[in-house]
């Protein structure tokens, strides 16, 4: 997933925590909304509104899903998913990027 043709993009990004995540949403040629972003290194909170597969690109990050719950690592190649309604944490060390597709 190096290189994303025929797609509409939307100018706006999309800036989460001061600047620290921000991301841009596009559009395949069947429709389908994603998000490609970057993180700095920090944790954050988000919640999702629908069903979410977030696949890391370039680096790691850790997540929790569940409050209370395990931490759980990803590296570039890696993904997890997150239901719609869920608040979850997420936290990187270093530069992050990632892309979200949404169901």
């Amino acid at each position: 997933m190096d290189v994303f043709k025929g797609v509409d993009m939307a100018v706006k990004g999309n800036i989460y925590e001061e600047g620290k995540v921000t991301s841009r949403t596009y559009w395949t040629a069947e429709g389908e909304r994603k998000t490609v972003g970057i993180m700095l290194p920090g944790s954050y909170s988000f919640s999702t509104s629908s069903n979410e597969k977030m696949e890391i690109t370039n680096g790691s990050v850790e997540v929790q899903l569940a409050s209370g719950g395990e931490w759980t690592g990803y590296r570039e190649g890696g993904f997890f998913l997150v239901p719609a309604g869920v608040s979850f944490q997420i936290r990187c060390d270093g530069i992050a990027e990632y892309v979200c597709s949404y169901s």
